[in-house]
């Protein structure tokens, strides 16, 4: 079975990892001291951190399809959402949800001139979600990145799904769950939830889905 630090793009001590990172990877100094700071924290936090790769894919993704709206559900440290931002154009919205603002570092969003594009909200990311609903209404967002609690994942796709636009993204994080979900012996909460989640996706007409090997497993959902 897979160990999570191995699919971990910044962290993997796999050589083929090692090159992709030394011939794609281009952080800012402000990316930099954001990674070094989410290491620095207690492991269990410094392992939940976005893939590096996955982060930069999407900024690809917000430029290719001229995003201006994103939610991130998950923020930890806001590295995903601080390289995400920088990908939005001036007027862009990167709305980034958690429970707590502990390990969150604003001064370096500040830094990197980002922080005005950063909406962060702390509270339960149902509610924040369901706030999100209230204020812009459905079919109001382009892109929507899933990284929280795990047994929560069928209800933010839910919500999410009602968020983002025709032709928007939603992305979700951790859908391969180190390959627990392919081995009928884990039935812990959070495998079951996301095992749920996938077969939920499978047989969803309204959208397309394709599950990549990007981090922990990525699912990426158009909305049709």
């Amino acid at each position: 079975m897979t160990n999570l630090i191995d699919i971990k793009s910044h962290l993997s001590n796999d050589p083929i990892d090692h090159y992709i990172m030394e011939h794609t990877f281009r952080p800012t100094k402000e990316q930099n001291e954001l990674l070094e700071y989410t290491r620095s924290l207690p492991e269990k936090f410094a392992l939940m951190i976005g893939s590096t790769d996955a982060a930069q894919f999407f900024q690809i993704l917000i430029r290719i399809g001229q995003y201006k709206r994103c939610i991130e559900v998950g923020t930890l440290s806001g590295y995903t959402a601080m390289t995400m931002a920088m990908a939005l154009p001036d007027d862009g919205l990167m709305v980034t949800l958690d429970i707590d603002d502990k390990y969150v570092r604003p001064d370096i969003w500040k830094k990197a001139g980002v922080e005005n594009k950063i909406d962060l909200r702390i509270k339960p990311a149902i509610d924040a979600l369901q706030d999100l609903l209230n204020e812009y209404g459905e079919n109001s967002f382009d892109f929507i990145f899933i990284d929280g609690d795990k047994p929560n994942y069928v209800n933010y796709y839910d919500l999410c799904l009602r968020l983002v636009r025709s032709n928007g993204l939603i992305a979700i994080d951790n859908t391969l769950y180190t390959g627990f979900v392919a081995d009928a012996t884990k039935t812990d909460i959070n495998t079951v939830t996301i095992r749920q989640l996938n077969d939920k996706i499978k047989l969803d007409q309204t959208v397309d889905v394709c599950q990549l090997r990007l981090g922990d497993g990525t699912t990426f959902v158009r909305k049709k």
